[in-house]
């Protein structure tokens, strides 16, 4: 539909894809090179200047491969929650996401018995096919980058620079799914297009006593009664810092919107200070 059409152009249009002349840029040239998204091609591509390459390529795997989470049984809800808050990491979904697949490796790694890997996913209430398939599909980026000699750093994962770069990396790909917890009690209003959306069941803050007020989303799912899916908690400083200008010129009116040109205000004497420094 043109609509559509439209509106593809004008994302390309924001994650500096397109040149001048609506022809893809030498950026978009490269993402393009992924069998991914555009969003999530864009992060994989700034995790090479944040220097989180490795995780965010377990990161692009998940959530590119069919949900690793089972459905539980009826009666055993509670225990498939229990067995998945062990993976839960206080970071987000996207973390989350992590744990599950080094812990995947490590279990197909020291298979103390045959079908081991498949025993392992049973327990945690996991899909070993789609834990199967994400470890595929990370081979194959894996490839895709040392084939277009992109750097591929070496893994970090649990510090805090890490994790702090993981963010900025998603960010940069997914500034255009952001929500923000309006009410304190799980209802998020969505920048973009002012739905109002609940977490899914899956996310490690549903059913949990902090809510992240502000939050970066993988998908919207309104055949799921209007739910985010993989969810982490960012700070509006951190979007204020790495949001396109045009992006948010263009958003509409909202009280969440007020909030980050607050923040963006107050960043830009502080960002000035700096260029001037440099």
């Amino acid at each position: 539909a043109p609509e559509s059409l439209m509106q593809a152009l004008e994302d390309l249009d924001y994650l500096a894809a397109l040149d001048n002349n609506g022809n893809l840029s030498e950026f978009g040239i490269i993402m393009s090179e992924f069998p991914l998204d555009p969003q999530l091609s864009k992060s994989l591509l700034a995790s090479c200047e944040f220097e989180c390459v490795d995780e965010m390529l377990t990161i692009a795997a998940m959530v590119t491969a069919p949900s690793c989470f089972l459905h539980a049984p009826p009666g055993t809800e509670e225990i498939a929650l229990t067995c998945w808050r062990r993976f839960s990491h206080p970071a987000g979904d996207h973390f989350t996401l992590i744990n599950i697949f080094n812990a995947f490796k490590a279990a197909s790694a020291n298979p103390t018995e045959p079908g081991n890997c498949e025993k392992w996913c049973r327990d945690y209430f996991l899909s070993c096919s789609a834990l199967s398939m994400a470890e595929m599909i990370r081979a194959e980026l894996v490839e895709i980058m040392k084939r277009i000699e992109l750097p591929i750093s070496e893994p970090d994962f649990g510090s805090e620079e890490n994790l702090l770069s993981i963010k900025k990396a998603l960010l940069s790909g997914y500034f255009m799914h952001i929500a923000r917890d309006v009410d304190g009690s799980g209802n998020y209003l969505m920048l973009t297009h002012k739905q109002v959306a609940q977490l899914h069941p899956f996310s490690s803050y549903y059913n949990t006593r902090r809510i992240p007020e502000w939050v970066l989303f993988h998908e919207f799912s309104i055949s799921e009664d209007n739910s985010i899916r993989v969810v982490s908690e960012i700070s509006p400083h951190l979007f204020a810092e790495l949001v396109p200008q045009y992006y948010f010129s263009n958003l509409p009116p909202s009280e969440s919107k007020d909030i980050l040109q607050e923040v963006i205000n107050h960043l830009a004497p502080v960002s000035a200070m700096k260029e001037e420094q440099e």
